[in-house]
């Protein structure tokens, strides 16, 4: 009898069927930490609720296809009327209608502690497929922004807050919910939105202008509203446009193309025209930037957040291949150097995750503090974190091997993902520059910064000679530009170096203080110093199924 030839063996099972928030040490510790007491259990049923769901077949499957088959744009309808529509598949609704439903559009704006809650939220639900959410950030992000405009803000508020999922266009005032996008940048200025040229042209009725221009990237155009930059007569300001009006007919929204992009491939990024397109102010002429920055600061955080899922994710999977694999006589998880590799990535998403849920918090406590403190730390945060997941998504699906260059593994799908998140909402240099900024404008920012590191001195010495070197560099203004990016790199750092000392088990923030603020880290993930407990590090981000 001839013998198979295609057994299968030492292949890992599938990271299926478990629960992605009560696995994570890391998440639940941070919210038992930041949440108050009276609303643990509730907090916790639910976001172990959502833990299921993000972990099971159903919506790692919904993922896979969200991305295999992507939006379709349709500029015209069979008789050759402009619809401008997209048409998505139809597991992009079922994700989409998930999320909201659990909240994770309104839950920041209508609940106690709401801001955590929805950024665990986040952290679980986007690591079944993070395309989507961009929608689900555009519509969260929205809501301050609108509070410039009460008036606005009473007709959209409940609709954008709302757990109910619409998913075709039609007047606002016959939806249950509504999702929200944003229009800023334009091709001749991007980041720099003062050059933008789209003119606003003030119609008889109070607050009504026409708009006529064109955006480079809008983001979600299939979402019921935008809020948009324009040109008008005082001035860049901030409107609200609506995709259809009142009386049923569609607002002019012209969407010229869809972006091909690196990835986040579910998602459907386009360029759209405006000609005569009827909005509505939002806040003051001339008040655009300072009117908007409030939903700028919300999707920098959702920014943090997405990145810090996408390496939980990563880490995940890297450590649960490597104990289900085994090589040269033993699990790859035993082998001294892959445990080096697996520990060094899990004090990153773990450090990453730690800032995150510190920064959510703060959101929840509108004291004077908090709110200086988060104006300097989200930015600060925003550069280093996003900018960290590329190179660990890159390690983690090596440690899959020639597996993980396979599109069925879901690591070439992360990442493609990773880089998104520190280009969206202004790249490394804008938030580099913005961090200078509140520093030199904005001197309570940094005294509320360096209180909260503060609060960890003298319980680690390498943390304290951190600090020491940062207060040196933040004293020369000489040059502080070109100096800019060494500079938020030191300040993010220090900030996640103090709160995993203050937080982390003693084996995690030794070991971060020993790389990242010590020196002794070499240029790539896996070079820590081997006397450190790297076994249990991985054990704690280990998932048991």
């Amino acid at each position: 009898m001839t013998p198979p030839t295609h057994t299968v063996t030492n292949q890992a099972v599938p990271l299926v069927g478990y629960d992605v928030f009560s696995s994570d040490a890391a998440l639940t510790e941070g919210v038992r930490r930041h949440a108050a007491p009276e609303l643990h259990e509730e907090l916790f049923r639910d976001l172990s609720d959502l833990g299921h769901s993000a972990g099971s077949a159903q919506a790692q499957r919904w993922g896979e296809d969200a991305n295999r088959h992507e939006p379709v744009l349709r500029t015209h309808d069979r008789y050759g009327n402009r619809v401008d529509e997209v048409d998505f598949h139809p597991a992009w609704h079922r994700l989409l209608g998930h999320s909201v439903s659990k909240g994770l559009t309104g839950d920041a704006w209508t609940r106690p502690g709401g801001h955590l809650r929805r950024a665990a939220s986040f952290i679980v639900w986007t690591q079944a497929e993070a395309g989507h959410a961009c929608p689900l950030s555009m519509t969260h992000a929205a809501v301050p922004a609108l509070r410039a405009e009460p008036e606005l803000a009473r007709q959209w508020e409940p609709l954008l807050t709302s757990r109910v999922y619409v998913q075709d266009l039609r007047p606002a005032s016959q939806k249950a919910g509504c999702l929200a996008g944003m229009g800023m940048t334009e091709k001749q200025g991007g980041s720099d939105v003062r050059a933008n040229t789209t003119r606003a042209e003030p119609l008889a009725a109070e607050g009504e202008y026409l708009l006529t221009g064109h955006k480079w990237f809008c983001s979600a155009p299939m979402s019921d509203v935008f809020l948009v930059l324009g040109q008008a007569p005082g001035g860049l300001t901030c409107f609200l446009l609506p995709r259809v009006l009142e009386d049923g007919t569609r607002n002019v929204f012209r969407i010229q193309r869809l972006k091909d992009k690196l990835g986040n491939r579910s998602n459907a990024s386009s360029e759209v025209e405006f000609d005569g397109t009827w909005v509505r102010r939002v806040g003051e002429e001339g008040r655009g930037v300072a009117t908007i920055i409030e939903m700028v600061s919300a999707t920098r955080l959702d920014c943090v957040l997405g990145s810090a899922a996408l390496m939980r994710r990563a880490v995940a999977q890297a450590i649960h291949h490597t104990a289900h694999r085994s090589a040269f006589g033993g699990p790859l998880i035993d082998k001294p150097l892959m445990r080096n590799v697996l520990a060094d990535l899990a004090v990153e998403s773990e450090a990453a995750a730690t800032t995150a849920l510190r920064l959510a918090a703060a959101f929840d406590d509108d004291s004077e503090q908090e709110r200086h403190f988060r104006r300097l730390a989200v930015a600060v945060s925003k550069y280093w974190v996003t900018k960290r997941c590329a190179p660990l998504a890159a390690e983690a699906l090596e440690c899959l091997g020639g597996n993980g260059y396979v599109e069925e593994s879901g690591m070439p799908r992360l990442y493609r993902e990773a880089p998104l998140n520190s280009v969206w909402e202004g790249s490394g240099n804008v938030n580099a520059l913005d961090v200078l900024r509140a520093i030199q404008r904005e001197p309570q920012s940094l005294n509320a910064f360096l209180t909260e590191v503060g609060r960890a001195r003298g319980a680690d010495h390498r943390l304290d000679a951190a600090i020491k070197d940062m207060l040196t560099e933040l004293a020369d203004l000489d040059g502080i530009e070109a100096r800019a990016r060494r500079l938020v790199e030191r300040m993010a750092l220090v900030l996640q170096g103090s709160l995993l000392v203050r937080f982390a088990p003693p084996e995690v923030s030794d070991a971060f203080c020993a790389s990242r603020l010590a020196g002794d880290w070499g240029s790539a993930f896996g070079t820590l110093p081997g006397s450190l407990d790297l076994s249990g590090i991985v054990n704690r981000a280990k998932v048991d199924l």
